[in-house]
């Protein structure tokens, strides 16, 4: 027996595209500070996963920005390609600056200093992070957005990187391993690489945070969720009835 699907008002509707919006503006308005707090602690402290870390979230901003200036044209798909190559370019140039640096870090063994802010902040946002993608993958998924839902996975991805910057740090704070940190370092320069090859591909729900502000995404991507399907449109209204 077919589950019944429960019909949005359009008052509702509007009620979660505006709860979206929210979580997203927020979203980029922490990785601003993020990126500020991480950098400068990476700098002071010479920890490559905190560089690292801080420049990933400066990607992030820059690839919500790239995708907002898509869709800003009235025909975003003439601009889609540029965008994919953008963002795709930010990751690319991320992983290699955090590479390079993490392997000079690990050639010249040279250890970096305790930072208490680096483990402040990657245990923030370690919070932080998955609370925020349960919220916007739930808003999502009533919604019927596949891209709402994509963008909350990135923010699972952020979460990981949380977790190995966190791991990074303590172990270098506590135990004296110094070589934690530059692998930290490494282990958020793979990410970048993921992301910048899916990027490459075309896969534009490696950042969605821009389209999602431009208000004009609908849900049928079929890269970004198996729970959206054509029939389930952000502008429609219509709420999606599996992935519960």
């Amino acid at each position: 027996m077919a589950a019944t699907v429960p019909v949005l008002t359009a008052a509702r509707t509007a009620v979660l595209r505006r709860r979206v919006r929210i979580i997203v503006t927020a979203t980029i308005a922490y990785n601003v500070i993020e990126a500020i707090i991480a950098l400068s602690a990476g700098a002071l402290a010479s920890s490559s996963a905190l560089i690292g870390f801080g420049l990933d979230s400066v990607v992030e901003v820059a690839s919500a920005a790239f995708v907002a200036w898509q869709f800003a044209a009235p025909d975003p798909r003439q601009r889609e390609h540029l965008t994919m190559r953008l963002i795709a370019g930010a990751f690319f140039a991320l992983a290699l600056i955090v590479t390079v640096d993490a392997v000079r870090v690990l050639l010249s063994a040279a250890a970096p200093e305790h930072s208490t802010v680096g483990i402040v902040l990657a245990a923030v946002s370690l919070a932080v992070m998955p609370t925020a993608a349960w919220f916007e993958r739930r808003t999502g998924r009533e919604l019927g957005s596949a891209t709402a839902v994509a963008d909350s996975r990135q923010l699972i991805i952020c979460s990981y990187l949380s977790a190995a910057l966190l791991v990074g740090l303590v172990l270098n704070s506590t135990l004296g391993w110094w070589w934690a940190d530059p692998l930290a370092a490494l282990v958020i320069a793979g990410f970048a690489v993921r992301e910048g090859r899916e990027a490459w591909k075309g896969d534009a729900c490696c950042a969605t945070s821009g389209a999602l502000l431009s208000g004009k995404v609908q849900a049928e991507e079929p890269c970004c969720d198996s729970c959206a399907t054509d029939r389930h449109r952000v502008d429609l209204g219509s709420p999606a009835d599996c992935c519960d």
